[in-house]
């Protein structure tokens, strides 16, 4: 996890917000007790590493990652109508 409380922030960015976005937010911090910046980068930071760390890596039980291996090395079905939809042209093809 990337730590957010530092004194060696160095970086500024401006949000825009409406008033009672900003008034929310202000609440929210009050009650966690951190100022305003601090809770919308501990949250903002939260928010990304959950989005990135979803796409870096799962975690399965031991049936269903053989069963997920099983499936990655079984040879590619044949779905006829997916090959006329990559095959065919379509509207936006045109030109």
């Amino acid at each position: 996890m990337i730590s957010t409380n530092t004194n060696t922030k160095g970086e500024r960015f401006n949000l825009r917000a409406t008033t009672r976005q900003r008034q929310l937010i202000s609440l929210a911090a009050e009650k966690e007790n951190k100022s305003f910046s601090d809770f919308i980068l501990d949250n903002a930071v939260a928010a990304a590493e959950a989005l990135v760390s979803d796409d870096a890596s799962f975690v399965l039980k031991q049936i269903d990652w053989e069963a997920f291996s099983v499936a990655l090395d079984a040879p590619p079905r044949k779905i006829p109508a997916l090959r006329k939809l990559l095959t065919e042209q379509s509207v936006l093809d045109a030109g």
